[in-house]
């Protein structure tokens, strides 16, 4: 993807660096220990409603398939990001090659568009489950789940390869240039881009508005159905239930589209580089985390699902 670049004509190898977040050996090791823990939590919760989904029958269902494909892409989100992330923080930087940091960059775009696709389809499920309640198991098929899946998937590689490719045909000046950032994200890149942007920023802004904007839209149209629907129960309990599960998947929307929102869709001239790295820390290390957190703590079905497996698991380490 990257063989026809004009940076590869210049004498030497382009690397990149990342800037580092402090050089205070103190405060170091409180952020490598801390992004450690949080990385290992995201890991574990998101490994946990996987392992809840596949182990029970009573949450195979549309929306659970769509919860653990979720988690799924949250591990490998994250794991494109923190690794990378932990082995800068102590010592000398280490620089990432131009093909590495191209890599770096098509995978979390991948795998970011692919989460704000797959919350859309979300919405579209609890649309279905609470507005056609009596026909949600002739739509919402195992065969369409799996399309729907297909798709989110295959839309967020076909524009993350686009973007990136155009990305880095830009020379880049030197031979190692500072990212103000933590990974090859597309912003910070740009900004180290030795030729006329102003194209490469337009296509950005239609590829953002395609994987925010518009889910987003469709998010909040689904929402509107689902308030009308939900008002019209007549039972306080039954009302409060469909409040319960759709606020769970609302607030990780919240979070995950408003962030990005704020990186992507602001104007360069007014956006700050510290800000967006701080915007990014949120999606990069509090949605991934907050995704398992929400989903077990306000929902019965998966509460019970991981405690069977907890008990029966260590009946069997006591036989």
């Amino acid at each position: 993807m990257f063989a026809r670049s004009p940076v590869l004509n210049q004498s030497g190898p382009t690397e990149f660096v990342f800037r580092v977040f402090t050089a205070v050996p103190e405060f170091q090791a409180l952020l490598f220990v801390l992004f450690l823990l949080l990385y290992l939590m995201i890991l574990c919760g998101n490994t946990a409603i996987i392992w809840a989904v596949c182990t029970h029958s009573s949450l195979r269902t549309p929306m659970y398939f769509f919860l653990s494909n979720l988690s799924f892409i949250e591990i490998s989100y994250t794991t494109v990001v923190v690794p990378l992330l932990l082995s800068n923080i102590f010592g000398a930087r280490k620089p990432i090659s131009l093909a590495g940091c191209g890599a770096q960059m098509f995978f979390f775009l991948t795998l970011g568009g692919a989460d704000c696709f797959l919350l859309a389809i979300m919405a579209y499920d609890r649309y279905v489950a609470i507005c056609h309640p009596l026909h949600y198991t002739l739509i919402m098929t195992q065969k369409l789940c799996i399309q729907m899946v297909g798709c989110a998937v295959g839309l967020a590689l076909y524009l993350s390869l686009q973007l990136t490719s155009l990305i880095f045909t830009l020379p880049f000046c030197g031979h190692r240039r500072e990212i103000n950032h933590f990974l090859c994200d597309v912003p910070p890149v740009l900004r180290l881009a030795c030729a006329d942007i102003r194209v490469h920023q337009a296509v950005l802004y239609v590829v953002s508005i395609l994987v925010l904007t518009v889910p987003f839209i469709l998010i909040s149209v689904s929402y509107v159905f689902i308030t009308m629907a939900i008002l019209r129960i007549r039972s306080a309990e039954g009302r409060r239930r469909a409040f319960s599960t759709c606020s769970s998947h609302l607030t990780v929307v919240l979070l995950q589209y408003g962030f990005c929102a704020l990186v992507y869709l602001r104007p360069q001239s007014s956006s700050s580089v510290d800000e967006d790295r701080q915007f990014a820390l949120i999606y990069t290390f509090v949605t991934p985390l907050l995704n398992p957190l929400i989903y077990t703590l306000r929902n019965k079905d998966v509460k019970v699902a991981l405690k069977k497996a907890i008990s029966s698991k260590g009946t069997a380490e006591a036989l």
